[in-house]
Formats: structure tokens, C-alpha cells, sequence
């Protein structure tokens, strides 16, 4: 029998007590939490579970703040771009943001910190030719005719961005809007250590601190239509301010530019690749920000109580792939789970003692309102994360929002015991041991590397785009596969690739961050990767990888993949490509192949490749021998349980290895099986919602054939 206790954690609010009793009792919540706009009713102070508090190190206290305006948080913006009609411009900065969230800094010296830009040369323009007009919030620049301007200028943050977006979605009312305040500053910093100390004393039924997160929001800027103008989860543009870059200076042994922050207007989106300048700034702010938030951390375990970070939210510089992030000596990370990509992103996570992730939905009324589902929602959420959970488990679960709205939805507490009751179930036949994984491990290769471990292709957290789910479905895929996954960048395969990698991926658009762009002209990197596969490995591509024009080719290892892309140069050499889709990859796949929006123009190319799918003349999936290693071409791979299945077995087939797939298998694409050795427990999980068929093999040998119901997850033992 399941433990039907433990492991949960519920929301509540102060107006919702008894009902928060009911709930807790029956789906058996082991802690109760409060949110934003919420609060934690002292009714349930002494009830015998966990009591977590959400605790703002930068926020909720608007008199500190008002008396302290210098030391509001800062963020880096740029201006629109604006063509010079004669020879002088003048630029309003604020065109197009937010006022009641965002307002220009005229505290500390422009010339100093602010930064204007001739886009159409990408020269620098002296500070002798431009003046702020403080009283106009504008920027009057000596200019040449039909040249492109911007500037790039410090603004305080005057509403806090997550508190904003809440009071919006919401529709709040009545809410004061929340100042910001810049922990890393030494006054507010003293201060701030005083105030949680007091906050401990005077909480003691707490038993653990959340904290929202630490010092700095990623980057959410509202438009002047209170719109989400730019969203950057990865984004360090509100982590600056004249007493941090004054340090950074020191530290870096160089001065500071803004366009290491505002970055030609892209903000240094996770797609752009790194510069050597922004590399060093969140090497800088991971130093100094881990360093901090630690300080925070003794506090609260100085009065016996754990802490805990939401990974959200001010999570700017606790990057937890980073090198410092388990010295601040946390005991939990908590993070929204939207994905299997997103709970790996969580339950990878080291240097604590657990994680817990939040499931989908919020209980906002976004969601629990007209025209909402919930329970929809609910059902994918769990899919998405369960077949992710069987290989790298979370030790707890938990929602947030508003309870009230949750238990008024009818059924959704009958879906959320179900869901509670699997994870329990998990938890409970794998008793704490691994899932089987193939024997060799396979990589994603990418600029960011391990310290961005399940974040690529992600605009931010889950949320889908046409321009990325083609991609993004590659991770989602491997995120419940019975693999060992790494993360590495260019600088690691330079040093040599691991002799227990034998699959490496590379996916992405051309010129992105993910792809690679120049770094396909690095001698090293393509000499080594050809070697590498030339001797046994696999190399599978997906989108535009190894793409950058050069030498009369555009994907670089056109020669290990079998194609390159048409960028319309050799369109007088012709092209004889003929679809054989005879293979061990196609071998379960019935109908159509799903390539998402796909990467047209793609043709087969050598003396060794077999072209698996086509669309009218072009190439879609392709296999290649590459001395004794293979490679493989997706023209895209966004997530079904189908493209899972594809990518499973080219992954197999790119190491070489098909006769170990049948290890532990089963034949119906839209299921997958989990096996835990050291329990001799078998998890096999429908991910479909149609009921489906599917044979079990052990080692090759047909085991026995099950009936799942929809969404099922079934339990076997290996000895039957």
C-alpha cells in the first residue's frame, strides 16, 4: 500500500482555514505555504505540519525604500532607435516604458554610466556630443544625417516586476505597488541582515524560509500599456548599479560598457551568444551575490530553521549549475515545474538536500476562470513531468496560488490526489535508488555548457514559441529517457570529450547561442568532433547545427551529418536525393513524422547517407556513416511521444549500440518503461489519453503484453 502521506506542500490564506484542514487531511500534506498576496493564517500555526514562509530579501518594505532612493534596484535599459534628420536628435528615453515601473536615474552622472551608440557605424558617440535634458527625460545628440541612434541609460525600478505582473494578473486594486531595494549596497545590506534576524525571533513557528529569491530580478519590463515588453528569465540587465559596477571594474581589471548589458537591444538573450564581457559579469555577480545570499542563509539556520530558494523570481546570480551556488548552503530549491525540461532544470540540482518543484497550474484566476481547464492542464502538467520524475526524481511536490479557487473547481482536487498519489508511488518503489540508464552517456553541446543545464532553447520557463518548440522538444524528449545526459559547451570539447560520451547533440537556429555560430570556424572544435565520430561516436543534429557560412559550406560538419542547407550559392550544382526510410530509427513509427516547423532547404550530401524523410525535393531526416561512427539530421523534433520514441532509437543507433535498446523496452510508441534494478520495480507510463496496447521486453525476450488505460502508469516486478 502507497503511503498516502508526506511529500506535499499546499498553499493557504488567511480567510481559507478550515478548508485548508480538510484539504491538508486528505491529500495527506506534510506543510503548508503562503504566497504572494497571500497569508498564513496563525489558525494553522500549530498544525502538525511544516510551516513555510515566503520571505522578500528586496521587497515589501516601501519605507526602507522611499527613504533610501538611491539605493533602489537599477536596470540597464536601451531606447528606441531613432533616425537623425539633420545634424541633431533628440531621443525621449522613457518612450515605450512603463513609468509607474520603471523611471530614469538622475542621481549618478550619465556621462559616466549611460552610453550613446551611431547603430549604422556601432561607434561609440563622445560624450562631448550629447547632453541629458533632465527636465525632458531626453537625450539631445550631435548627430549625422540618416544615422541610427540610441542610448543606453540606468533606470530605477520603482515597482517591482514580479509584484506588478501579480497585481495585474490578478487584477488587483487596492495593493500598494512595491518599491525595490538593492541588498548589495551596504546600507540596505546591513539593514536587511537586522530586519531577518528580527523576522526569525518573531516567527518562531516557521520551520522554513522561502526566499523570493535573494538580490536580483530577471529581466521582466513592462511596456507603457502595462504589457510585457521584455521577459529574459535568464537576463541580467536589472542586476546593475554604479556601486556594483564600480566593484565589477576592480574585479575584472577593465571598465565597464553598457552595451555588455543592453547588447545591441538584445539584452543578452540566452539565444546570443556570450561575450567574453557578459561572461565575466555573471562570473562577477555569481562571486559576489552567492557570497551574500549565504550570510542570509546562516542567519536563518542560526534560529534553527531551513532555508529554501524559489527558483525564480531575484534568482540572478544563484545560478545553481554554477561554480558557487552550493557554497551558499542552502537546504532546498523550489521551482515551478511547466515541463519535463523544467523539473530536470530542479531535480539536477546539487548542493541541497531537496527539491520540490511546483506543479501547474497556479491557482490564479487566469486559469480557474472562464474559459480555463484546469484539470487539462493538471493532466498535461503531470504527463510532461512524471515520465521526467521516474529518471531524476523530485523528493517533494507542491502548488501555489489560491486555494479557494482550486477547491471550487469541480474535480480538481480528485486530479491533484491522483497525481499525489503517483509521485507517492514512485517514491515508494524506487526507494531512493536510480533508474537504469544505457550504457554510455549521451551530450548536448551548446555555447552555455553545464552551467545552463536544461535551460537551451527556452525563451523563458516553458513558455511555448513557434520559433523554438522544434528545438525545445529535443530536451523534453531526452528529459525522461533512460540516459545520463551532459551539458557541454566548445571550451569543454577543446579540452577533449569524456570517453563515457558517445552521443553528442547539437541543436538550435543558425548564429544562436545553441547552435554555436563562429565557433564552428574553431579549427579545434570541428577537428576534434570529426575524430570523435570518425572513431565510433554519434553526432546528431538537429535545426541548423554546426551552421555558419564558411569555406562553401554552411553546416560545418556537413561532411559527419550528410547534409548542408541551400543558402541559395549552389543552386546551379544539382541535387539527386532519393527517400529510403528502411531503417532501425523508423522501425515502430507508423504515419507522418512531426518536424515542428521544421528547417527547410536541406539536402543530402557524400558517398554514405540514406535520406529516412522528405519534404518534396528536400531532406527531413537523414543517417550517415562516418568512418566507424554515425550521424544523424532532424530538420526539427518537437515533443510527442512518437518523436521520443525516434529519437530514442537514433540515439541507439548513432552510438553504434541498437542490440542495448531492447534491454528494457516496450513497442507501443506512446508508451515508456522505467526500470529500478536494485528494487526490481518495472514503471510502465501511457502517455497518451486514449487507452493503448503495448509488449514488454527484457534483454531482447518478449515479457508480457499489457492494456494501459489513459495516462496509466502501471508497476511491475522485474523477477515476474
Amino acid at each position: 500500500m502507497t503511503k498516502q502521506t508526506g511529500r506535499l506542500t499546499l498553499p493557504t490564506d488567511a480567510d481559507i482555514v478550515e478548508e485548508t484542514i480538510r484539504l491538508k487531511n486528505l491529500l495527506g500534506a506534510d506543510a503548508l505555504r503562503d504566497c504572494d498576496g497571500t497569508e498564513m493564517p496563525d489558525a494553522l500555526l500549530n498544525e502538525p505540519v511544516k510551516k513555510y514562509a515566503t520571505y522578500y530579501t528586496t521587497r515589501k518594505d516601501n519605507a526602507w525604500a522611499e527613504q533610501n532612493p538611491e539605493e533602489i534596484q537599477q536596470e540597464y535599459l536601451i531606447s528606441n532607435r531613432v533616425t537623425a534628420r539633420s545634424e541633431k536628435l533628440c531621443i525621449r528615453l522613457m518612450e515605450g516604458f512603463h513609468t509607474q515601473q520603471l523611471k530614469v536615474n538622475t542621481l549618478d552622472d550619465p556621462k559616466r554610466w549611460w552610453e550613446v551608440i551611431d547603430r549604422t557605424t556601432g561607434e561609440v558617440v563622445s560624450v562631448d556630443d550629447w547632453e541629458f535634458k533632465k527636465e525632458r527625460e531626453e537625450v539631445e545628440i550631435k548627430t549625422i544625417p540618416y544615422h541610427e541612434y540610441t542610448v543606453s541609460f540606468l533606470a530605477f525600478l520603482i515597482w517591482d516586476p514580479v509584484h506588478m505582473y501579480n497585481f495585474i494578473t490578478n487584477d488587483w486594486k487596492d495593493t500598494p505597488h512595491q518599491l525595490t531595494y538593492d541588498v548589495r549596497q551596504p546600507k540596505t545590506q546591513k539593514y536587511v541582515k537586522e530586519k531577518l534576524k528580527r523576522w526569525c525571533e518573531e516567527n518562531p513557528q516557521i520551520d522554513v524560509v522561502r526566499f523570493t529569491t535573494f538580490f536580483h530580478q530577471f529581466t521582466l519590463t513592462f511596456d507603457d500599456k502595462k504589457r510585457e515588453k521584455f521577459v529574459e528569465w535568464f537576463g541580467y540587465s536589472a542586476s546593475v548599479s554604479p556601486y556594483i559596477l564600480e566593484k565589477f571594474e576592480k574585479w575584472a581589471g577593465y571598465k565597464f560598457r553598457p552595451e555588455f548589458i543592453v547588447d545591441q537591444g538584445y539584452h543578452n538573450s540566452m539565444f546570443r551568444v556570450p561575450s567574453r564581457e557578459f561572461k565575466d559579469f555573471i562570473e562577477f555577480q555569481q562571486q559576489e551575490v552567492c557570497a551574500l545570499a549565504k550570510e542570509l542563509v546562516d542567519i536563518v539556520h542560526s534560529y534553527g530553521k531551513e532555508a529554501m530558494m524559489f527558483l525564480g523570481d531575484h534568482w540572478i546570480g544563484t545560478e545553481p549549475y554554477g561554480k558557487y551556488f552550493a557554497e551558499i548552503g542552502l537546504d532546498a530549491v523550489v521551482g515551478s515545474v511547466g515541463s519535463g525540461v523544467t523539473l530536470r532544470m530542479i531535480s539536477d540540482i546539487k548542493g541541497v538536500k531537496y527539491t520540490e518543484g511546483r506543479l501547474l497550474p497556479y491557482f490564479f484566476p487566469d486559469v480557474f476562470g472562464e474559459g480555463g481547464d484546469p484539470i487539462g492542464e493538471a493532466k498535461d502538467n503531470w504527463m510532461k513531468a512524471r515520465r521526467a520524475i521516474l529518471r531524476s526524481p523530485l523528493d517533494r511536490i507542491g502548488y501555489g496560488g489560491y486555494l479557494k479557487l482550486a477547491s471550487e473547481w469541480p474535480g480538481f482536487i480528485e486530479e491533484i490526489q491522483s497525481v499525489v498519489g503517483e509521485f507517492r508511488q514512485i517514491h515508494e518503489n524506487m526507494n531512493g535508488t536510480k533508474s537504469y540508464v544505457a550504457p554510455f552517456k549521451v551530450a548536448v553541446l551548446n555555447c552555455w555548457g553545464g552551467l545552463r543545464k536544461w535551460m537551451s532553447n527556452q525563451v523563458h520557463h516553458a513558455i511555448w514559441h513557434r520559433e523554438t518548440y522544434s528545438a525545445e522538444g529535443v530536451l523534453e524528449c531526452l528529459s525522461g529517457m533512460p540516459f545520463d545526459v551532459e551539458f557541454i559547451s566548445f571550451d569543454d570539447v577543446k579540452k577533449g570529450i569524456p570517453k563515457d560520451i558517445r552521443v553528442i547533440i547539437n541543436v538550435g537556429d543558425a548564429y544562436t547561442s545553441f547552435s554555436g555560430a563562429e565557433n564552428w570556424i574553431d579549427e579545434a572544435v570541428v577537428t576534434t568532433l570529426r575524430q570523435f565520430v570518425d572513431e565510433g561516436g554519434g553526432f546528431i543534429g538537429v535545426g541548423e547545427p554546426t551552421a555558419y557560412q564558411h569555406q562553401g559550406r554552411f553546416f560545418q560538419l556537413a561532411d559527419v551529418l550528410g547534409v548542408d542547407r541551400e543558402m541559395g550559392f549552389s543552386l546551379s550544382t544539382d541535387k539527386y536525393n532519393e527517400k529510403n526510410p528502411q531503417h532501425f530509427i523508423l522501425e515502430d513509427i507508423e504515419g507522418d513524422i512531426d518536424f515542428g516547423e521544421g528547417t527547410t532547404r536541406i539536402y543530402a550530401q557524400g558517398d554514405h547517407y540514406q535520406i529516412l524523410a522528405m519534404d518534396g525535393e528536400y531532406s527531413q531526416l537523414v543517417v550517415n556513416q562516418y568512418g566507424k561512427g554515425h550521424g544523424v539530421y532532424f530538420a526539427g523534433l518537437p515533443y510527442s511521444p512518437q518523436n521520443c520514441r525516434i529519437l530514442l532509437r537514433a540515439i541507439y543507433y548513432a552510438a553504434g549500440m541498437e542490440q542495448e535498446m531492447k534491454r528494457y523496452y516496450v513497442t507501443n510508441v506512446d508508451t515508456e518503461v522505467t526500470v529500478f534494478q536494485k528494487t526490481q520495480k518495472i514503471a510502465v507510463i501511457n502517455n497518451s489519453g486514449k487507452e493503448c496496447q503495448t509488449d514488454l521486453y527484457i534483454n531482447g525476450d518478449f515479457i508480457v503484453r499489457l492494456t494501459l488505460e489513459p495516462g496509466e502508469m502501471r508497476w511491475l516486478n522485474e523477477t515476474m
